[in-house]
């Protein structure tokens, strides 16, 4: 099992929930889940997915990302960010004799700075982040809002979002060169920055004190600038997954 299918489910969980609730110290947890690559002739992933979280006064760590508060007083969280980014492409994952001519494209490290601004209404989250690996040196902003709904020990937290992607980032994960054009007979193509919107539904049941199990979905419209290119036959991407945790 390649190890960052194993965390990327981690990761997009991380991305996909809202700061973690200060009565909510450690949370470990496990369970499955499935992820919809946009890449041409590419198999889904089914993989475990490891599940941590935690949160003090100062500092917050979710999947493989955590942050140090420069801000928070409960309305208003600004935190100096660092996430690993599981975006990845293997060539020889596709089943495409013209994908597994292109060169890999690896994951990286991003940072910046995250704000979460609560309400009665619900939530405002925002990160802008760069690449710091070297990689695309890319920029990625996202802008979502989510609202919790609590009855009993049942929690649902639905979300709307858009992600953009500058132009360095799609060019490096979507792009192909002209070496690797004449290498694979793709065309060859150079993405620009795009908007990608995204719907988001988390639910959490508790049960026996501190248990919980926790299903959570994620719906990726994909912009033009990835969907026209070569490597890409989806206009979306996907989540699902499924698991149990334990609240220390």
């Amino acid at each position: 099992m390649n190890k960052i299918k194993l965390l990327t489910l981690g990761v997009l969980l991380a991305t996909s929930a809202t700061a973690v609730q200060a009565e909510s110290k450690l949370t470990l947890g496990a369970g499955v889940g499935v992820i919809q690559h946009p890449y041409k002739q590419y198999s889904s992933d089914v993989v475990p997915v490891p599940v941590l979280t935690y949160e003090s006064d100062n500092f917050w760590f979710r999947g493989l990302g955590g942050g140090y508060y420069l801000w928070n007083d409960g309305t208003d969280q600004l935190s100096l960010t660092a996430y690993w980014l599981p975006t990845y492409f293997k060539p020889s994952d596709s089943d495409s004799h013209k994908l597994r001519r292109l060169d890999s494209r690896h994951s990286t490290m991003m940072a910046g700075l995250s704000w979460f601004h609560h309400t009665q209404y619900g939530s405002l989250r925002t990160t802008l982040s760069g690449d710091t690996l070297d990689k695309s040196n890319g920029l990625i902003w996202d802008l979502g809002w989510i609202y919790h709904y609590t009855n009993g020990n049942l929690t649902l937290t639905p979300g709307i979002g858009v992600q953009w992607s500058s132009d360095n980032m799609n060019d490096y994960y979507y792009g192909v060169s002209k070496k690797e054009s004449r290498k694979s007979g793709l065309r060859d193509y150079s993405a620009d920055g795009g908007w990608n919107p995204y719907l988001e539904l988390s639910a959490n049941y508790r049960f026996l004190g501190n248990w919980s199990v926790y299903g959570t979905a994620r719906y990726t419209r994909l912009s033009d600038e990835v969907t026209d290119s070569p490597m890409v036959d989806k206009s979306w991407t996907g989540l699902l997954s499924t698991g149990i945790t334990y609240t220390f």
